[in-house]
């Protein structure tokens, strides 16, 4: 039997509980990272890119794609969004990073816009509060001055 805990199978990187991208859609790249290291700095590759054909996509509805393709437009080359990680020293590390940013990328840019504003406003009692309000301010100012002469 297998502890819960031990090894997870990755089938695929889940976004959201209806959308899970497979692993044969994700392709890798490697290559050296840039920045400070130790003996290892010309060495390891460990800075990760994360590419993924968005356009092509067999798991996405076609809102879900239009949406997709729409929201992240800056971001697409010809479709394919690319996410690169080099934070961290270890390759597996950066590859949990890009695979965690592409999960937040991908389930904001699918989720559904938020209602409309319905413009409301005020009741007529907190506009009579407001103006209370103003005029016990008014009050106070006034008992500030200085009496008049007159």
């Amino acid at each position: 039997m297998m502890d819960v805990m031990s090894a997870p199978l990755r089938p695929g990187l889940r976004v959201s509980s209806g959308l899970t991208i497979p692993e044969a859609e994700l392709s890798w790249r490697f290559s050296r990272s840039s920045g400070p290291g130790g003996q290892g700095v010309n060495t390891a590759d460990s800075r990760v890119e994360l590419i993924w054909d968005a356009a092509n996509s067999a798991v996405l509805s076609p809102v879900q794609r239009e949406r997709l393709l729409e929201r992240l437009a800056g971001r697409l080359i010809d479709g394919v969004l690319t996410i690169a990680a080099s934070e961290h020293r270890a390759q597996l590390r950066n590859r949990d990073a890009a695979r965690a940013r592409l999960v937040t990328l991908v389930a904001d840019a699918i989720s559904p816009p938020a209602p409309p504003r319905r413009p409301t406003k005020p009741s007529r009692g907190s506009k009579e509060r407001r103006l209370k309000a103003k005029q016990r301010r008014t009050d106070v100012k006034q008992l500030r001055r200085r009496p008049n002469d007159s």
